[in-house]
């Protein structure tokens, strides 16, 4: 069973038009919402139903909608339609009427319908109730492509196979209240489009902009379709653990992928390792959906090997609310008031004024869920410019709610905060966070039971990959918590000593380094940074010891070089005093290494001795002369190290030393990639080396021949040695947008508060 009766009288004569187009196999010529004369739909033709029956002429459908569950149709709620009907069988335009109602219809009524058209007319008469519907959509999946919300108007069971429906109860049942109001928006037509030409889509756009919806829809729809199985997933590591390569029909779903409210460049730093693995898990049929804010991505850019994955760019799908048409805003408000928390009083009283939030230049989707949930409107008057505020404000409104909470809630959101934003469940409190709790007057209890108050309004409990953990309602909350800590030192204070460090080193910058969302941690505080960093030795992300301890250093280095002011490198060399020793000779391979980003850092802020400095340069000058790795000579930032000699030097030495046994680096190369390698991105710093040694040569043809003709070697080699591609796996999420001619004269809002 669907509540049908939820989706409101627009909604359920767009359903109706899908119905007819997609199962009754007719195409409409329009649906009006007013001055219809009678018919919500119109066309002429031979009609062929599912029984066989053969109709044939000119056709007007009428759909009946009621906000009644469990209401039964009677001949008197179809009485005023009798006369328009008998008049346009006099001019000849009604040959066939189908009615199409989410009531219920009894034997009875429907003889006593047919007997009353008949005698005005009509030649042929179709019924189609509630029941009927239901089976429409349990029976096509293209038609809940075409009507998302019904996803979660009804049981899942009831669409979804068992292995489907176990996959979308365990990603998807926490986001049943959402589905149910999804609107079929122009973005997500241009991310199906995507996801069905790259098997890839990356959706990037600004906070609360409906990118998780979006995301959502699309993993409903693959597990629907094709019976994929849908895993949300919150690193890139995650998807290399869950993919199954006997599995040819996978949905992996990362939200926030480059970070959750602000860049997190160890991320990234982890995707460029495993792009190989993307690609591959991509060729064999399998399906990825990321999401980022846009100031993020843009930042993330700058880190991101584009060129080892080309899908960055090509199937990026950038959501701009501004986007939005008026039709899209007002679904969107309808839908979440008609669904939302709010009292038939409160959606009567605020009725007037939908319109006008719905047009507002600052109107975005978590403006329409605030709004239809009490928690966010204790305190708004109903008025034009109240209601204005509530969306222009839409920041300063969300922090200034945090900011009335009790000490409890306020404890309780500072735990997700600690937690960056995932809070393990059931809650167990290291001593750090016990005495960050007694600082806020609160303890576990109080904000347990904080969290169950605030569950559905500002935070939320999710089971994922395996996981139980808090997180907030929606992200945004978390910047509002962020702009409290900013403006406070003594909460500021508490929060970093009760954070983990692995945790505080992706929330906050030591001093402002231009990291957008990012907590500045003042020089006040500094000394205390240095302590917890110096006492992080290990990570729980790895079992073993020794890779506990890489990570953490790992991550420490990726700390000081993205998220560090001149003034805190200079306090904490003086700490530390192994970490030059530690970075003068980087590992292989240069383009992942955490190590020459630092160094450069240093360098640039005069910090780097010269003898560090000189071990540096030895080091990855041998990586070139080797043919190992040759960012030495493109990446200007490393460039910048080498004084002029030592520059000249290096050029020299490439061309007497490299250019000589180039076939034999090439050799070399080829023979050291592993079978599941893709060939391309495998001879990456071979082709990297070959261009920068023409760079800097470009006058000598007899250099850019050599280079020609490795080039050609290469090329020859990739063709020899392809990657198979699945050619089984069929991909067929093209989604067309149901096309009508609304004439908004009839308010979508009308019977919001029915």
């Amino acid at each position: 069973m669907f509540n049908l009766h939820t989706l409101g009288w627009r909604s359920f004569q767009q359903l109706c038009l899908s119905v007819s187009r997609e199962v009754l196999g007719q195409t409409v010529v329009s649906f009006l919402d007013t001055n219809d004369g009678g018919r919500d739909g119109a066309f002429s033709g031979v009609w062929s139903s599912q029984n066989n029956e053969l109709l044939s002429g000119q056709f007007v459908i009428q759909c009946k909608f009621t906000s009644r569950a469990g209401y039964a149709l009677a001949l008197s709620d179809i009485k005023d339609e009798i006369s328009k009907i008998e008049r346009l069988v006099d001019k000849g335009e009604c040959d066939v009427y189908v009615l199409m109602t989410n009531a219920g219809i009894s034997g009875e009524t429907e003889l006593k319908i047919k007997d009353a058209l008949k005698g005005i007319g009509v030649k042929s008469i179709l019924v189609c109730g509630v029941t009927w519907l239901e089976d429409q959509i349990r029976e096509s999946k293209h038609l809940r492509m075409m009507v998302p919300r019904v996803y979660g108007l009804g049981d899942l069971s009831q669409i979804l196979d068992e292995r489907a429906y176990a996959q979308a109860t365990s990603v998807l049942e926490s986001m049943r209240e959402e589905l149910a109001k999804i609107v079929l928006t122009e973005s997500y037509q241009r991310a199906a489009r995507a996801l069905d030409t790259h098997g890839f889509v990356l959706l990037v756009g600004e906070p609360a902009s409906g990118k998780t919806t979006i995301a959502s829809l699309l993993a409903m729809s693959s597990a629907d379709q094709w019976g994929a199985s849908v895993v949300k997933l919150a690193t890139p590591r995650s998807v290399v653990e869950h993919w199954n390569p006997h599995e040819k029909s996978q949905l992996f779903w990362i939200d926030d992928a480059f970070g959750v409210t602000q860049y997190e460049r160890d991320l990234v730093s982890n995707w460029n390792h495993i792009l190989n693995e993307v690609k591959t898990i991509i060729r064999q049929g399998n399906r990825v959906v990321m999401t980022s804010r846009d100031y993020i991505y843009n930042r993330a850019r700058q880190d991101l090997k584009e060129g080892a994955f080309p899908l960055f760019q090509e199937s990026q799908v950038v959501i701009d609310v501004h986007d939005l048409t008026e039709d899209e805003r007002r679904q969107i408000l309808y839908n979440h008031m008609k669904l939302g928390g709010q009292s038939r009083e409160f959606r009567s009283a605020v009725k007037p004024h939908l319109e006008s939030v719905a047009q507002h230049k600052r109107f975005i989707p978590e403006i329409a869920r605030r709004l239809a949930d009490p928690f966010f409107t204790k305190s708004i008057y109903l008025s034009e410019w109240s209601l204005s505020t509530f969306v222009e404000k839409r920041e300063q409104l969300l922090i200034d709610i945090c900011k009335e909470l009790d000490k409890d809630s306020k404890a309780a959101l500072a735990l997700i905060y600690m937690s960056n934003g995932h809070l393990s469940s059931p809650i167990s409190l290291t001593v750090a966070e016990e005495e960050a709790l007694k600082r806020l007057n609160s303890d576990l209890g109080a904000c347990t039971a904080a969290l169950e108050a605030l569950r559905g309004s500002l935070a939320v409990h999710v089971i994922s990959d395996g996981e139980s953990y808090w997180t907030y309602k929606h992200p945004t909350i978390g910047d509002a918590y962020s702009a409290m800590l900013r403006a406070s030192p003594e909460l500021l204070g508490i929060y970093v000593r009760g954070s983990d460090t692995e945790k505080l080193m992706r929330q906050i910058t030591c001093g402002d380094t231009g990291v957008e969302g990012a907590v500045i941690v003042p020089s006040s505080l500094f000394d205390l940074i240095i302590e917890r960093l110096l006492a992080h030795k290990s990570t729980t992300a790895y079992k073993t010891d020794w890779m506990s301890s890489w990570r953490a250093r790992r991550e420490l280095i990726e700390f000081l070089a993205g998220r560090c002011s001149k003034k805190f490198l200079e306090a904490y060399l003086s700490a530390d005093i192994e970490l030059i020793e530690s970075i003068a000779k980087p590992k292989l391979y240069l383009e992942f290494s955490a190590e020459v980003d630092l160094a450069i850092r240093l360098f640039k802020f005069g910090l780097l001795p010269e003898y560090a400095r000189k071990s540096f340069i030895e080091t990855v000058s041998q990586y070139a002369l080797n043919g190992d790795d040759a960012r030495i000579l493109f990446d200007s930032d490393l460039r910048s190290l080498l004084k002029d000699k030592e520059r000249i030097r290096l050029r020299e030495s490439m061309r007497i030393k490299v250019l000589p046994r180039i076939e034999e680096v090439r050799l070399e190369h080829q023979a050291n990639r592993d079978p599941e390698d893709d060939p391309e991105w495998h001879m990456r710093r071979f082709t990297q080396l070959l261009s920068s040694i023409e760079n800097e040569y470009p006058q000598s043809w007899r250099i850019r021949g050599i280079v020609k003709r490795e080039r050609l070697q290469v090329q020859e080699w990739i063709e020899e040695n392809p990657i198979e591609v699945d050619s089984s796996a069929s991909r067929n999420i093209e989604v067309d947008r149901v096309g009508a001619n609304f004439y908004i004269s009839r308010s979508i809002f009308d019977d919001v508060d029915e």
